[in-house]
């Protein structure tokens, strides 16, 4: 089969992206501006079309320990929410990413803290990036800048997922949530029927016994198992970094940027380049694992960096550590659901050369 042209907000690419890539179950509860997700799923009826089971729980802690169990059977499953949404939901993704369980979260986020509003915004990078619930854990962090991505990302999410018996968040945002764009839809995937040897699928004569737990109260095995963890994380980050450059090659400022921010400096660089003023930009694709290597490669080549967000700033303290203090580097955001316009970037380009 051929891939499909459609027109699509980014949560009906998700959710129709996780039907074809032949997910097992989706286990949600909805929010503003992510409901779309469910509503899709619900009218979609993908138990008809391939059995996946889509499921609204009575509450985001019942979704994530939803997840927790179908993982555990080895299954494809995933969850979305939005910002609160995911907050309530950390503590099951701890026990997840501890258990080493496969899963997909879709975080579309809004703004905050609290209930904040239902717009915009890029303020849970810290949540996602460097472990929102407890424990020393991390999860792979893969951030969509288009519908298309959207679409795109949810296969390769449960790739990443199983490969490395990680959680992965997808961590997008309202306006690409809401946005509609031409998406190409891959064809359909059969679920898998192969069941993982470390899935809870009931004890079989020929195997021991499997238990799944993120519980162990000898803390030198508990140690043990950490240092297991972070052996696994510096794999990731080793194999699976990924980003995009935009007019790198002669740039003299380099704005780093991802998602809903990343479409807005591409214009920013039109207007500076315009103006004489050499600008490129990388936007990660993994914001875990970072792309530190190359940033710290680039900081080599250009006279500034400038972090690009919707947010208080965030992310630039990863761009700072990568830089390791070779260039100056700034951050510029804007808060509380409002994005950036890209003229205002461009001048505060302008007012730190």
């Amino acid at each position: 089969m051929e891939k499909e042209l459609r027109l699509m907000k980014g949560n009906e690419a998700v959710a129709e992206a996780a039907i074809r890539a032949g997910a097992d179950g989706y286990f949600g509860y909805p929010i503003t501006p992510q409901s779309e997700v469910l509503e899709y799923l619900m009218e979609a009826k993908p138990h008809e079309r391939t059995g996946m089971v889509v499921l609204q729980a009575e509450s985001e802690v019942a979704a994530i320990n939803m997840v927790y169990g179908g993982a555990a059977c080895g299954k494809r499953v995933m969850t979305s929410s939005s910002s609160p949404g995911i907050s309530l939901k950390q503590e099951g993704i701890s026990y997840i990413a501890g258990a080493e369980l496969p899963c997909l979260v879709v975080n579309v986020v809004r703004g905050g803290p609290g209930l904040g509003t239902i717009q915009p915004s890029q303020s849970d990078y810290f949540q996602a990036t460097k472990g929102g619930g407890h424990g020393d854990y991390h999860l792979i962090v893969l951030a969509p800048s288009s519908v298309q991505e959207m679409a795109d990302f949810v296969d390769l999410a449960f790739e990443l997922a199983f490969k490395y018996r990680n959680p992965v968040m997808m961590l997008s945002d309202g306006a690409i949530g809401q946005m509609m764009e031409k998406v190409w839809l891959s064809p359909q995937k059969e679920r898998s029927k192969t069941v993982p040897e470390w899935a809870t699928t009931g004890k079989p004569p020929t195997r021991e016994r499997v238990i799944i737990t993120s519980l162990d109260l000898d803390p030198m095995a508990q140690e043990r198992f950490n240092q297991k963890l972070i052996a696994k994380y510096n794999e990731i980050r080793e194999k699976e970094v990924r980003y995009e450059e935009f007019q790198c090659e002669d740039a003299e400022y380099l704005f780093v940027a991802y998602g809903t921010s990343a479409r807005v400096c591409q214009k920013s660089i039109q207007l500076a380049r315009a103006q004489g003023i050499k600008a490129g930009l990388l936007r990660p694709v993994t914001l875990f694992p970072f792309p530190v290597n190359r940033l710290n490669e680039l900081a080599d080549k250009v006279k500034m960096m400038i972090s690009v967000e919707m947010s208080a700033g965030q992310m630039v303290e990863d761009v700072m550590l990568a830089s390791n203090g070779k260039v100056p580097v700034y951050h510029y955001g804007r808060m509380g659901g409002m994005v950036p316009e890209p003229e205002e970037v461009t001048d505060f380009l302008k007012s730190k050369i």
